[in-house]
């Protein structure tokens, strides 16, 4: 169990932390009523295992996973998702595999299935009221490092510390 878990497990008992948790659900529930999703950003943890990384909160309600990337600052992070999940909730229905540019944009992404999604997207859990073994299901953005390479290339130019591969990592 992550030390986040923990924390969180450990917290949820606390009347005050319950009324803090109280006003975070309904900023939350604001958030995606108004813009169809929100992004959470996690910053790295101690472990080896617990990279920064992002996750969407909202799409699920939307009949479509929860999409994440791993590995790249808060900004960054935030413009992906958002732009992704901006095609979600204008209807596009996204498919493991499926290759992702844009003309004004360098970067390439893969969808892949995220197989730990229970580990990762916490806070979509808490919003939809899912235990972790019964998670929303998640879409790892995989992206390209300078030169167009994917960490399943030959010649990709870091290893699992840059971008760890799906279901190596948690919150």
């Amino acid at each position: 169990m992550s030390v986040l878990r923990r924390t969180l497990f450990r917290m949820t008992s606390d009347p005050r932390t319950l009324a803090w948790l109280d006003q975070e659900d309904a900023h939350l529930a604001r958030t995606i009523r108004a813009h169809r999703c929100a992004v959470q950003y996690v910053g790295a943890g101690e472990g080896p295992g617990e990279p920064a990384f992002g996750y969407t909160i909202g799409l699920y309600g939307l009949g479509h996973p929860e999409l994440v990337v791993v590995g790249l600052s808060a900004e960054t992070t935030h413009g992906i998702l958002g732009r992704v999940a901006g095609m979600v909730a204008d209807g596009r229905d996204l498919l493991i595999g499926e290759l992702l540019t844009w003309p004004e944009w360098d970067g390439r992404l893969v969808l892949e299935h995220l197989p730990n999604p229970g580990d990762v997207v916490l806070g979509a859990n808490r919003f939809y009221e899912r235990p972790a073994e019964y998670s929303v299901p998640a879409y790892q953005l995989t992206w390209a490092h300078t030169g167009a390479v994917f960490p399943w290339d030959e010649d990709y130019p870091c290893g699992p510390e840059c971008q760890p591969r799906p279901g190596t990592w948690q919150a």
